[in-house]
C-alpha cells in the first residue's frame, strides 16, 4: 500500500511552451501546466464541460525531455506525487502553491 501513499496520474494538455530553467549546479527544471476536462450534464440536460488547471514541475532528465518534446498544446500524461509549499512576496504577502512533482512523462 505504501506505492499508492501520494500518486497523482494526469493526462491533459499543456495550456503553454514550459519553462525551462538551468541552476548554477546544472541541473535543469521544468515548470509548466496541463488543462484536465470533465465532462457532465447539468440538471437541465446540457453538457458542461469542467477545465482544471494543474501546476506540474519536473527535474533533470525528464525535465530534458519536456524542453526537447513538449509544446503549447502536446497531450501528456504526467504520473508524480503531489506538493505544497509557500513563500513570500516582494510585498510580505505569504502565498500557497499546490503543485505535481512529475516522476514519469508520457506522450499521447
Amino acid at each position: 500500500m505504501n506505492a499508492l501513499k501520494n500518486r497523482v496520474q494526469l493526462i491533459g494538455n499543456l495550456g503553454n511552451k514550459p519553462e525551462i530553467i538551468t541552476l548554477e549546479s546544472g541541473k535543469k527544471l521544468a515548470k509548466f501546466s496541463i488543462a484536465t476536462n470533465e465532462a457532465y450534464k447539468n440538471a437541465q440536460g446540457q453538457k458542461v464541460t469542467d477545465t482544471q488547471w494543474h501546476n506540474i514541475v519536473a527535474w533533470n532528465k525528464t525535465a530534458e525531455i519536456i524542453e526537447n518534446y513538449l509544446d503549447k498544446g502536446s497531450e501528456v500524461m504526467i504520473e508524480g506525487k503531489l506538493t505544497s509549499r509557500s513563500y513570500e512576496t516582494k510585498e510580505g504577502e505569504k502565498r500557497f502553491v499546490t503543485e505535481v512533482v512529475c516522476n514519469e512523462i508520457l506522450m499521447l
